[in-house]
């Protein structure tokens, strides 16, 4: 709400600027017309305002008619109003050079520019009866002023509002000099050198034409608006320059401008000292040159103002480095407030009685406070018991013996709500010293939230543990159950083993066929249930065993595995190669080679064709069917029969088996479920793509699983 006023109070500020401006146009329109009527009239004392004084030239009147409308029109939007302020302000300031121009070239008895439209509408007997012509301040000033209106017109920078904020105030004291010899009888002041006078009502308009540029400026850009009127520093203006005018020699004149440099103090621009500076400097320059001196005081004067000038500027700087300073320093309060408005964590000031000083928005929406209710208050009204008694105890030791016992630490306690729920918070407390006052700011943070969280924690951390325990508990049951397996239950096995052979042995001699193959199918059952048993008991183990890692290098992995299977590749005329160099990896070197080994085994074993071809290689990077990645990716492949989609995943179960191989009877169709067991164990995970009749080919990592991916357990 406060930066929302802040922004108001600056567009009605912005709007009484350009109505300023506005007005002052009508008024030089309207001051420019009524001269041009009484010079079409033939009206002497519109033209000259007072019997005796200079009159207002006709190409004066005519600025002042074209520089009106153009001010006006350069505050209103639409680019007819721009094209149309162009315009006005360009035929001024073309005038005015020429003007000035005709001045240095011909001399003051020359007034072409002036008679050139005047001699057709105005009789000539007329004319020769009121003289004069535009004066060279009057073409000055019209020149600046028109120019610099035309550079913020088409240059919208803010180097060009400046140059028009210093050309105000130049046409302002330009226009005040004029005045000020009105007023105390100095020709010097209205009429420069041997021309043509400027003329009291030109001097007045002058005066409003350059308020109207000065509002203009600040219309453009607010943050050098003027935090008093434009009337007290003008007034210190003229008033200074009358006294200096006045003075004796001997005194330093120029003093009686330090008031306008400090007026400086009270407008939004930093530059404004220095502004006024080069004025107060310029008006030094033209009090001196006003009157006139005797040879034994010249140099004393120009002594005595080159010092007041120095001593204007020096007065000037200061001010300029404590508005900068004091811009900063505004700057960073406006930053900080803003962040202390929009941070999440509520913050609080207090002074060293506990007193309430600030309350942000976030402290709002904590507490349910709002800053009304709080401020003024003693901080206490946020806590509950115990801290609601204690925190006026420590606060009075705390100015007593200066011990810090909370300040400088975060600390959990508690805080109060307006419903009177007490709820969990974090403190954070520092102090600010300013000479001897010290105000304690505290960081306040709900964490109802976090409290919530760690409770939940230590519920999910009891149950944990409890289903640690019971884990262990099972463990130790599924060892106990593998002692008994692997005797009591085996026991049994080896018994019907044994007898069927003595049988066999003893007695087939007196068994029909049919008997003798009933107990070698006997025989052969209780070896495969001796596998089966022990495979299970493996199975178990693999998951409990702790892994022996170390650096091993898979190239000679591989080889032992092809050495120990050299009668199976014989026998079936295949043939294992190593398609590439294969990397050292940090793994259990038996377990990988059980892996090897199975992968191998199944690729011959299950292999239709008359040459089965076994190939081993590893990819750094690996692109699947899918779009799935993996990198560094361990493979077997195959020329075998191919497993269909369906079962890709069936042939990892445990005993699950496709078909039957040649030699079926000596597996259990455990193998590849170690195999997943392994590389699992390994953090790795293990893949097939397969195209039936064409071959298989096993994909693996160790201790990378593939994107997107869960390693299987």
């Amino acid at each position: 709400m406060q930066d929302k006023g802040n922004v108001d109070l600056q567009d009605q500020r912005r709007r009484r600027y350009r109505a300023f401006a506005i007005a002052v146009g009508c008024l030089m329109l309207l001051l420019g017309a009524s001269a041009l009527a009484g010079w079409l009239l033939q009206i002497a004392i519109v033209i000259s305002l007072i019997p005796g004084f200079p009159s207002m030239a006709f190409n004066t009147a005519l600025c002042f008619v074209l520089s009106g409308v153009g001010l006006a029109a350069s505050t209103l939007a639409g680019r007819g109003f721009r094209m149309a302020a162009t315009v006005m302000a360009g035929f001024a300031a073309a005038i005015a050079a020429t003007r000035l121009v005709e001045i240095a070239m011909l001399g003051r008895r020359s007034h072409n520019v002036d008679m050139l439209i005047s001699h057709l509408l105005v009789p000539p007997d007329f004319i020769a009866e009121i003289g004069g012509g535009m004066g060279p301040n009057t073409a000055l000033i019209f020149l600046i002023a028109n120019f610099s209106l035309l550079l913020s017109l088409h240059f919208e920078t803010s180097k060009s509002q400046v140059v028009q904020e210093l050309t105000s105030y130049v046409v302002i004291t330009l226009g005040m000099i004029a005045l000020a010899g009105y007023v105390t009888d100095a020709e010097q002041g209205y009429r420069w050198g041997p021309y043509a006078a400027m003329a009291l009502h030109t001097a007045i308009g002058l005066v409003f034409f350059g308020s109207g540029l000065l509002a203009r400026s600040w219309w453009l850009q607010p943050a050098n608006r003027a935090q008093i009127p434009l009337w007290i520093p003008a007034a210190v203006c003229f008033t200074g320059l009358l006294v200096d005018l006045y003075t004796p020699l001997g005194l330093a004149n120029g003093i009686l401008y330090v008031p306008l440099v400090l007026t400086a103090l009270w407008f939004g621009n930093r530059n404004a000292p220095l502004f006024f500076a080069f004025a107060c400097t310029v008006l030094l320059m033209l009090g001196f040159l006003a009157v006139r001196h005797d040879e034994a005081g010249f140099w004393q004067e120009i002594a005595n103002r080159t010092i007041t000038a120095a001593t204007l500027w020096l007065i000037a700087i200061l001010v300029f480095y404590f508005l900068r300073n004091h811009h900063n320093l505004e700057a960073e309060r406006i930053r900080f407030g803003a962040l202390v408005r929009s941070t999440p964590d509520a913050v609080i000031v207090i002074d060293e009685r506990g007193t309430i000083k600030s309350f942000n928005p976030a402290a709002e929406s904590m507490f349910g406070y709002s800053p009304q209710e709080t401020i003024g208050r003693n901080i206490k009204m946020l806590m509950p018991e115990p801290y609601h008694s204690e925190h006026d105890g420590y606060l009075a030791h705390y100015r007593q013996t200066g011990e810090e016992r909370i300040i400088g630490t975060t600390r959990m306690v508690s805080g109060r709500r307006k419903n009177g729920i007490v709820f969990p918070i974090e403190v954070s407390i520092s102090v600010v010293r300013s000479g001897e006052t010290k105000t304690f700011v505290g960081i306040v943070r709900d964490i109802s939230e976090r409290a919530r969280q760690e409770e939940r924690m230590k519920t999910t951390l009891a149950q944990l543990e409890a289903y640690t325990a019971e884990l262990e508990r099972s463990n130790h049951d599924l060892d106990e159950f593998a002692y008994i397996a692997s005797h009591d239950l085996k026991e049994p096995l080896r018994g019907l083993h044994n007898h069927s052979r003595f049988l066999l042995e003893d007695y087939q001699d007196k068994l029909d066929d049919d008997g003798v193959r009933r107990l070698n199918r006997l025989v052969r059952l209780s070896q495969r249930m001796e596998k089966l048993v022990n495979d299970l008991l493996y199975f178990s183990r693999l998951g409990r065993q702790q892994l022996a890692v170390k650096r091993a290098d898979i190239g000679l992995i591989v080889k032992d595995v092809v050495a120990t299977m050299e009668l199976l590749l014989e026998e079936r005329h295949a043939k294992v190669v190593i398609d590439g160099r294969l990397p050292d990896v940090v793994c259990d070197a038996p377990r990988l080679t059980e892996v090897f080994r199975n992968l191998i085994t199944n690729a011959i074993k299950y292999n239709d064709k008359p040459a089965p071809l076994v190939s081993i290689g590893y990819l750094e990077r690996y692109v699947g069917q899918d779009g799935t990645v993996a990198r560094n990716v361990f493979f077997v492949r195959d020329n075998g029969k191919g497993i269909p989609q369906e079962f890709h995943e069936d042939i990892f179960r445990i005993f699950k088996r496709l078909e039957k191989s040649q030699d079926s009877d000596d597996g259990t169709g455990a193998g590849l479920t170690f195999v997943r067991k392994i590389i699992a164990r390994h953090n790795g995970d293990i893949w097939l793509e397969s195209e039936v009749g064409v071959g298989t080919t096993f994909y693996f990592t160790l201790g990378r699983r593939r994107e997107g991916q869960n390693a299987a357990a």
